[in-house]
């Protein structure tokens, strides 16, 4: 998706094109025999959603032919993993390479080994304790989280992009989109995103099942999977997929 002269601009396919992803659970397929995929057009010609999808339908509210419903329906299905994760922009991990974007994002940390050893902020401590504090599996929706951990008027400030880092460093993703529920126990407004942890999804043990693993050699592990599915993109265009570990610099 691109702003040409203030107008939006989808990138896509059109509907008769070999290229195209008709329905979520062809996009399912192409997003697990690729590993990954981001949900917009990028600086990888082809790496995107958007791109093998057809333009129209985008924000037409129709479930079926709909890709920005899509991301909601693989999101509640559980296996795909859908968040910000690359480049702070929205885009899906296929179950099979969580582990390998856990083990480089984190640079091999759990979380409280993070924060013990002074590489995680006050705030993201906020967030990540009320998951610490609940059973495995605990589920927030994003208002909750953010009123939980003490965000928001007269607390702490800038929740969406520490939100967006935990995305990044894969200590968050969005496991699904739901309406809010009033006191009769009734659905009311816009599906909101609900976050949860990787571990609460598929397991520690499979989560983490790359920690054996040098991160460097997880990141290596993957470049060469881009370039092998996608050889078109550069060193650099890869290198700004798999993104930097905690700490790093652009």
């Amino acid at each position: 998706m691109g702003n040409e002269s203030g107008t939006w601009i989808m990138y896509g396919v059109e509907w008769d094109d070999p290229e195209c992803l008709h329905t979520v659970d062809e996009a399912i397929e192409y997003i697990e025999q690729v590993g990954f995929l981001p949900l917009f057009k990028n600086e990888i010609p082809g790496f995107s959603l958007e791109e093998r999808t057809v333009p129209e339908y985008w924000w037409s509210g129709d479930v079926e032919h709909d890709p920005w419903e899509w991301r909601e329906i693989i999101a509640r299905r559980g296996e795909i993993a859908y968040g910000k994760f690359f480049d702070k922009k929205a885009g899906f991990i296929a179950k099979e390479w969580v582990p390998a974007f856990v083990n480089y994002r984190r640079d091999g940390y759990d979380f409280d080994a993070l924060w013990e050893d002074g590489k995680a902020s006050a705030r993201q401590r906020k967030i990540m304790n009320l998951y610490a504090d609940e059973s495995e599996g605990s589920e927030y929706f994003s208002n909750d989280l953010k009123a939980r951990a003490g965000f928001g008027k007269g607390g702490e400030k800038g929740f969406d992009g520490i939100i967006t880092g935990l995305q990044m460093q894969m200590y968050l993703c969005v496991r699904d989109f739901r309406q809010r529920k009033n006191k009769m126990g009734e659905a009311y407004g816009w599906p909101i995103a609900v976050y949860m942890t990787p571990e609460g999804i598929w397991g520690y043990d499979y989560v983490t099942s790359a920690y054996s693993e040098k991160p460097d050699e997880t990141a290596s592990r993957i470049a060469r999977h881009i370039a092998d599915v996608y050889p078109v993109a550069t060193p650099g265009q890869i290198r700004n997929v798999i993104g930097r570990k905690p700490g790093e610099r652009k």
